[in-house]
């Protein structure tokens, strides 16, 4: 739905199933029903997850014919795709395993480069795509200086092909279509630094020598062409895990002329830590219904002079509480985000609501996507029911928008 002149939708990663049939059957399921409670009257965008098997079985026979058509009869459209998890998502260990395949191998680059055909096939006109996408790799991967330079480069190139694609794409039929680096705690891209200096030492430099040789551009054209169809995904709760404020990270971003493709709009859990550590045992009951063991819930931590400390996961952070000198705790767990406070812990929805004050004068981007897709892993007591929660997170959005 369009709210203000941005498309706001939900991802359905929410949604388990990694196969098309089971992808269409939660979208006959689901969509409906949400669109009657939260746009009744006006086209339902929708925030689509693909895996790569879903994505190869939607090209084949005339699945893909039959998906436009449900789209047109239901009133709705694709303007997102959430291309971060190539493989299963529920009811599996996932954790650092989300990364896998990394922009390395082939596998990823084909899985993404499939997504934009389908996005290109399913997109309106006059409408721009963009598909989210994995940070690159798992910062731990990585140990030596050495693997993460390989890694950079071989990823980068992969990144400058799908670029190809899409410079090829807009040529053809005017559709600009981006793709949207979503860094992460822990991902090889996890922070503003990060991503400028990848856009600066890697993607510029090596993106351009290869779009001068497939098109024999200017140095200036490769630069552009990189920068229209390669973006950032900000999500709202991994930028304020690393205690970034929104503000400051667009206007960086915008002062080095990187786009932001999409936000998606999600947050984290936080908490103070008290200084006597004997005070801190309600903070290891608070944080211990969330240890879960399908998804990875990074804890960054920060200390009265600023500094971070940061724990792959939220079991390694509670074995360290007792002794830790930090006062500070937020971890990637995305809740709802219609929600302050979980009894004793906060989460940081006033990061949301500082980027919905500041779309409001500043058109970052204009896709937005809620991306609480831990439903079924939430403690009991703050698990509603599925549809219910899902209009209610688009409509406090849309109220604070």
């Amino acid at each position: 739905m369009q709210v203000n002149e941005y498309h706001l939708t939900y991802c359905t990663n929410i949604h388990p199933g990694e196969s098309w049939v089971e992808t269409f059957d939660n979208l006959k399921n689901y969509i409906p029903k949400v669109k009657a409670k939260f746009s009744a009257d006006a086209a339902f965008g929708i925030g689509l997850r693909l895996s790569d098997k879903a994505s190869r079985s939607l090209l084949e026979e005339d699945n893909l014919s039959v998906f436009k058509n449900w789209l047109d009869q239901n009133q709705c459209y694709i303007f997102t795709f959430n291309g971060f998890p190539f493989g299963g998502f529920h009811h599996q260990s996932v954790k650092d395993q989300v990364h896998y395949p990394d922009w390395t191998t082939n596998s990823r680059l084909d899985y993404t480069l499939r997504l934009f055909d389908i996005m290109a096939a399913l997109i309106p006109d006059g409408v721009e795509g963009g598909i989210s996408t994995s940070p690159l790799s798992y910062k731990y991967w990585d140990a030596s200086q050495k693997d993460k330079e390989e890694v950079l480069q071989k990823a980068t190139l992969h990144i400058a092909k799908i670029a190809e694609k899409l410079y090829k794409i807009h040529s053809a039929d005017s559709k600009i279509l981006h793709l949207d680096i979503e860094p992460e705690p822990d991902g090889l891209l996890e922070n503003t630094d990060e991503v400028i200096n990848w856009y600066k030492q890697w993607l510029i430099p090596q993106g351009a020598a290869y779009l001068k040789q497939q098109f024999g551009f200017s140095d200036k054209e490769a630069e552009n062409c990189l920068k229209m169809h390669i973006r950032l995904c900000y999500d709202v709760c991994h930028f304020a895990i690393v205690y970034e404020k929104p503000q400051d990270v667009f206007s960086r971003l915008k002062a080095e002329g990187i786009k932001v493709g999409k936000i998606q709009i999600s947050a984290a859990l936080k908490t103070i830590l008290p200084e006597d550590t004997e005070q801190r045992k309600w903070i290891e009951d608070a944080f211990t219904p969330f240890v879960e063991s399908t998804y990875l819930h990074q804890v960054v931590e920060r200390d009265a002079r600023g500094k971070f400390i940061h724990y792959p996961d939220l079991p390694q952070a509670l074995e360290k509480l007792n002794t830790s000198t930090g006062i500070e705790w937020r971890t990637h767990f995305h809740v709802p985000v219609f929600l302050a406070n979980y009894g004793q812990l906060e989460s940081t929805q006033e990061d949301i609501v500082e980027v919905l004050q500041y779309l409001k004068n500043e058109k970052v981007s204009d896709h937005l996507e809620v991306e609480t897709y831990t439903w079924e892993v939430l403690p009991d007591d703050i698990q509603l029911e599925i549809t219910e929660s899902i209009v209610r997170e688009l409509q406090w959005v849309q109220k604070n928008l």
